[in-house]
């Protein structure tokens, strides 16, 4: 395996093949440099080099890479470089890019360890993190044509949803109010998705940790075709807003993926790979979580991603046939207070 960290191959897949250049913004708003990207040590790693004249090496070292924005020298970039071009944008507890044409986001990445979900300990000075002090805000490291609008989620019919758990992040408050940024955030259908089948997933992923010394996650939006009684194959989706409005539209999603790499210990010389295509629709609690697992090619495909290369999707393990791919269905009323606790297991009717 090459010396740098699973997320480090994940991130140069999605983040420097999602497009022809980006966008980098921090959370503190400060300058960053591009993604720094790993060069695999030889043809047989299998990250794809960017396809020539489409992205810029503009600084080497070592085992890493940094690609750029195309080379915009040329006569017919004059007046400016069209894109695409996807915001990568760095938070406390995530990284999102930003895909400006649906308005929400291509992809998230997650590193998840049993230390960094436990909230600080007491004592510390500063208050825990409470996703009741968070709110949902338009993000403005987004140009404004661009951005999300908290308006066209209301009275649409679909919930805000969370691709970053707001669980995830209680390292701090901010790291928490950074998740409710729009863009973390895609339409989701409420009752039976969001509020249930999608957080006991979000929630099976955090329980990896206590199994896992390493987990990586990726969410991403999808929209896949469905066959018509006539044979043809379509992709239908609803938009939030009106098209032919000053205010940009949000896509729905047809369905949503999370790829799940595990890693036992820091050597990352045992590593699991999982991926769930669920659609964005409800989901009976009973409903097996394998139901939804898929090839992880599967996902890179339907999103024009690579995710991980080709010697780590060989090597890796079964993320099912390592641990237990079941969700525990918890259900809370509407004061937060639990009405259906732990035990009850989706797959097991």
């Amino acid at each position: 395996m090459p010396s740098v960290t699973p997320m480090h191959l994940a991130l140069f897949g999605a983040g420097a093949l999602l497009g022809a250049g980006a966008a980098v913004v921090s959370s503190r708003r400060a300058a960053t440099p591009p993604l720094s990207a790993p060069v695999p040590s030889s043809p047989a790693v299998g990250v794809p080099a960017p396809a020539p004249g489409t992205a810029k090496v503009i600084a080497q070292e070592g085992d890493l890479v940094q690609v750029g924005r195309p080379d915009v020298g040329s006569e017919v970039f004059r007046w400016g470089f069209p894109g695409p071009v996807p915001d990568i944008l760095h938070r406390s507890s995530y990284i999102t890019a930003y895909d400006r044409a649906r308005r929400h986001p291509a992809w998230t990445a997650q590193h998840l360890t049993a230390a960094n979900l436990a909230r600080p300990p007491a004592g510390g000075g500063a208050p825990n993190a409470d996703r009741k002090n968070s709110q949902f805000k338009e993000d403005a490291d987004v140009p404004e044509l661009f951005r999300a609008k908290l308006g066209e989620y209301f009275r649409s019919g679909y919930d805000r949803g969370h691709m970053v758990p707001a669980a995830d992040a209680k390292a701090s408050q901010v790291a928490m109010n950074e998740t409710f940024l729009l863009t973390n955030i895609a339409p989701q259908v409420g009752q039976g998705f969001n509020r249930d089948y999608w957080a006991y997933l979000e929630s099976f992923c955090r329980n990896l940790t206590n199994q896992f010394a390493h987990v990586y996650v990726f969410t991403v939006p999808l929209y896949l075709p469905k066959k018509q009684p006539d044979g043809k194959f379509v992709v239908s989706y609803p938009v939030l807003g009106d098209p032919t409005g000053p205010t940009p539209t949000i896509s729905v999603p047809t369905h949503f993926a999370k790829i799940i790499l595990t890693s036992r210990d820091e050597s990352h010389s045992s590593l699991s790979l999982g991926a769930f295509v669920l659609p964005n629709l409800p989901i009976p609690d009973e409903v097996p979580l394998q139901t939804f697992a898929v090839p992880v090619e599967q996902v890179e495909r339907a999103s024009g991603l690579l995710l991980f290369n080709d010697t780590l999707k060989r090597g890796a393990k079964q993320l099912c046939r390592e641990t237990k791919c079941d969700v525990v269905v918890r259900k809370f009323d509407e004061a937060g207070k639990m009405i259906v606790g732990p035990g009850v297991k989706g797959g097991r009717k």
